[in-house]
C-alpha cells in the first residue's frame, strides 16, 4: 500500500499512553484480517497500543438457515457495533461486503485498506482436482451461500446443481473434503489467500464467468463519526483506488436498493484517471439479466485541502480525508447514474421478482 504522511504532529501524540481497542469477528479468518490492519497501524503508530476484542455476531450464529432467507441486513455487524456504541471498542475492522450501504447514525467507514484480489475462486473436492466447473459431470453439487454467484453460474454451467452451504471458511472446507455431498465449493478468492490456502483455489473466476459482489475482497474499519482522534489515526491506511471502486459498487448497489437477498453484481477499476463500473441484476435463476457499463473521470493528484468543509463528507458512509473530495463525489455519482441506467431499463422488476421468489422458498 503506498505510503500516506501523517497529517501533523498531533497524530502522534493521539496515541500515547492510549489502549486502542479493536472490535473484530471470533472466525479465523476474521482475525487474519484484523491482525493484519493493526500490524499496518501499529507500524505507522508504534507508540500506541492495540488490544483486540473478538466476539460473534448473528451471521456466525445461525448456520442452519441460507444468509439470504435471514433477512437481518447487518448480519456479521450489529453485535460489533454495538460494542463500538457503548465504547467498549475503538474501531472495528470488517470484510467491506459484510457492511450494508447504510450504516447505524453516527458510524462512519474510517478507512478501506488496499483491495486484496475480488474474484471468485471454486475449490474442488480432492477426487476432482485438475477439473474445471465445465469439466465436472452432469449434476454435480456445488456448495455457494451467495445468490448472486448461483444466478450467473446456473446460467453458464447449467449442467451443475447450485445448494446452500453455510459456515464460515473452515466449517465449509471441511464440509466439502469430509461429507463427499459437494463436488465443489465457490469461495471470495481473497479469504483464501489471506488464509494461506490459495492452493486449494483450482480454478477463478473472472468477470466473463461470475462478476463478484459490491466491497469484495477490501477491509474496511468502522468508527466512531464524532471521533476525530481515531478517525485521523485510521484514515493513514485507505488506499486511494480502492476506495473510489468501493464507494462507486456502494452507491450503484443503495441505489438498486440491492442485497444479500437479491442477485446483484459488480466489477471495476481505475486506469488513466477513468474510473470503470459495470453492475449487474440477475434473477435468481439467471435467465433473465441487465447488465451496463459506464466510466467517469477522477483525478487522485488534486490536491486535497484538508480540514475544510469537504473533509468529513460521508460517501455511502464512506469517510475519505486524503483523498480529493471531487473524485469521491465523482465515484458515488457513477454508482447512481449507473443503477438509475438499469432501472429504467427494468431492474427494479427483475429484483422484485428475485426477492419475492426467495422469500417463498
Amino acid at each position: 500500500m503506498e505510503e500516506q504522511p501523517l497529517s501533523n504532529g498531533q497524530d502522534t501524540a493521539i496515541c500515547q499512553n492510549r489502549i486502542i481497542r479493536v472490535g473484530t469477528r471470533k472466525s479465523q479468518l476474521a482475525r487474519i484480517q484484523t491482525d493484519s490492519v493493526v500490524e499496518m497501524l501499529s507500524q505507522r503508530f508504534p507508540e500506541a497500543k492495540f488490544e483486540i476484542v473478538a466476539m460473534s455476531t448473528t451471521g456466525d450464529k445461525i448456520l442452519d438457515t441460507a444468509l439470504s432467507k435471514i433477512g437481518e441486513k447487518s448480519l456479521f455487524t450489529k453485535e460489533l457495533e454495538t460494542a463500538l456504541e457503548k465504547n467498549e471498542v475503538d474501531l472495528v475492522v470488517h470484510s467491506l461486503k459484510d457492511l450494508p450501504t447504510t450504516l447505524p447514525l453516527g458510524f462512519t467507514i474510517g478507512a478501506i485498506c488496499k483491495r486484496e484480489n475480488p474474484h471468485d475462486a471454486v475449490v474442488f473436492h480432492p477426487c476432482n482436482a485438475g477439473k474445471m466447473l465445465s469439466s465436472l459431470p452432469e449434476k454435480s453439487v456445488i456448495g455457494t451461500s451467495s445468490l448472486r454467484r448461483a444466478a450467473q453460474l446456473k446460467k453458464k454451467f447449467s449442467h451443475l446443481d447450485f445448494r446452500d452451504i453455510r459456515g464460515n471458511l473452515n466449517t465449509r472446507l471441511r464440509k466439502l473434503d469430509e461429507n463427499n455431498e459437494f463436488s465443489a465449493i465457490i469461495l471470495a478468492a481473497a479469504g483464501l489467500r489471506r488464509m494461506g490456502w490459495e492452493n486449494r483455489i483450482g480454478q477463478v473466476l473472472h468477470p466473463e464467468d461470475c462478476m463478484y459482489a459490491v466491497g469484495q475482497g477490501a477491509l474496511a474499519v468502522e468508527v466512531r463519526a464524532n471521533d476525530q482522534d481515531i478517525l485521523n489515526m485510521v484514515s493513514v491506511l485507505h488506499d486511494p483506488e480502492t476506495v473510489l471502486q468501493c464507494i462507486a459498487e456502494r452507491a450503484f448497489m443503495k441505489q438498486l436498493e440491492g442485497g444479500c437477498s437479491v442477485p446483484v453484481a459488480v466489477t471495476s477499476t481505475v486506469k488513466d484517471s477513468q474510473l470503470y463500473l459495470t453492475g449487474a441484476v440477475y434473477s435468481l435463476d439467471g435467465s433473465d439479466s441487465l447488465k451496463e457499463t459506464m466510466q467517469t473521470g477522477v483525478d487522485l493528484k488534486l490536491q486535497q485541502d484538508g480540514d475544510g468543509p469537504d473533509d468529513d463528507i460521508q460517501h455511502v458512509c464512506i469517510t475519505a480525508k486524503n483523498v480529493p473530495h471531487k473524485a469521491l463525489t465523482a465515484a458515488e455519482t457513477l454508482g447512481i447514474n449507473l443503477a438509475n441506467l438499469l432501472l429504467s431499463q427494468g431492474a427494479k422488476q427483475i429484483l422484485t421478482v428475485a426477492r419475492q421468489l426467495n422469500d417463498s422458498r
